[in-house]
């Protein structure tokens, strides 16, 4: 996977006031860590940091970090977005090596039709997301796929039966349940719930008359 070079300036300074003029600015504050070296606030330009992790591989796009005349290689990790507009307030950057094994989450994509299921008015039932996998940096896939095509109602699909590449480890449970074809769901028409309507209707107007003929048959007391 190919990396893609990021200008990170060093020296941001800290506190809330100094990180609000920066994202006025267009920066992100951040902070560079891993591999023993202590962390290091950092600003990248927002617009540039957005474009960079628009690909397809996303949260593991691979980032060489330029700052003060290294470059270093990273993951963007733990990033924090405002809770109302959702752009991104800080990020961290974690210093990673092409040779070591690291974890990450890849997403799970659903290929092929299920025809069986549409021909039975079933629902393909997505029901794991992501994938937990162990690889070097550069073999970590963008995204895993698993072929629906042969999924039927009232089987499924689990993460033994997704293709995995060449170089990377899956940490989830093979077991797991991908996704499922489940049966149609029970719909209830107009005619249906009127009927229901009406016997709930009769069957309350029973137990009301049956209590009014009791009530009346009851002898009154004497004074």
């Amino acid at each position: 996977m190919p990396e893609i070079t990021l200008v990170a300036e060093a020296g941001r300074p800290i506190g809330t006031s100094a990180t609000r003029r920066l994202r006025a600015e267009g920066k992100i504050p951040g902070v560079v860590y891993g591999h023993g070296t202590d962390p290091v606030p950092v600003a990248i330009v927002a617009r540039d940091f957005r474009i960079a992790m628009s690909g397809e591989a996303g949260l593991n796009t691979l980032l060489s970090l330029e700052l003060e005349g290294k470059n270093l290689l990273t993951l963007a990790r733990d990033i924090q977005r405002h809770p109302v507009k959702n752009v991104v307030s800080h990020v961290d950057f974690l210093i990673v090596r092409r040779d070591e094994v690291i974890a990450a989450e890849v997403t799970i994509n659903l290929v092929g039709e299920a025809i069986e299921v549409q021909h039975g008015d079933g629902i393909v039932d997505q029901q794991l997301f992501t994938l937990a996998v162990k690889a070097k940096p550069a073999d970590i896939p963008p995204s895993v796929d698993i072929d629906i095509t042969e999924l039927i109602i009232g089987a499924s699909l689990h993460v033994s039966d997704i293709a995995i590449p060449a170089g990377v480890e899956v940490e989830t449970d093979p077991g797991a349940t991908v996704v499922a074809g489940q049966p149609p769901r029970v719909q209830v028409t107009a005619e249906e719930e009127a009927a229901s309507a009406a016997l709930a209707a009769e069957a309350a107007g029973e137990t009301g008359v049956g209590a009014g003929a009791a009530a009346g048959s009851a002898e009154p007391t004497e004074e």
